[in-house]
């Protein structure tokens, strides 16, 4: 079974860091390309980034390039998303997870981690 499980999240300023990780199990994680998503109340759920299976190409949401990289180390089975110059807006849960390949090879079963939690203020 998928087991994805967010960790680092927390309460940052304006201008600040964060680090988030994302620990995965139950498939062969370097096969397989990786995402960072969030959400926040009222909102759908927004794609952040990916990073394809070897982390040789990544992309990222207009509205958080050149702030946000998103990594990975397929030996540790493990997804990091490095959030620098944090804005108000940033705040969300934030939750990892793969794409319609993997949840196709999980026989269309989708799993979701608990996510975790990043407040932006003042």
């Amino acid at each position: 079974q998928v087991q994805l499980v967010e960790s680092g999240g927390g309460e940052a300023q304006p201008g600040g860091s964060l680090r988030l990780s994302c620990a995965a199990s139950g498939f062969t994680f370097g096969f397989y390309a990786m995402n960072w998503y969030r959400q926040s109340p009222g909102k759908e759920r927004e794609l952040v980034a990916s990073i394809t299976s070897a982390g040789s190409r990544r992309d990222y949401a207009d509205s958080v390039k050149g702030r946000f990289t998103i990594s990975r180390d397929n030996d540790r089975n493990m997804v990091y998303l490095q959030m620098t110059n944090l804005k108000p807006e940033d705040t969300a849960v934030y939750y990892c997870n793969g794409d319609e390949i993997l949840w196709k090879m999980n026989k269309g079963a989708v799993y979701w981690g608990q996510g975790t939690q990043v407040t932006v203020s003042p």
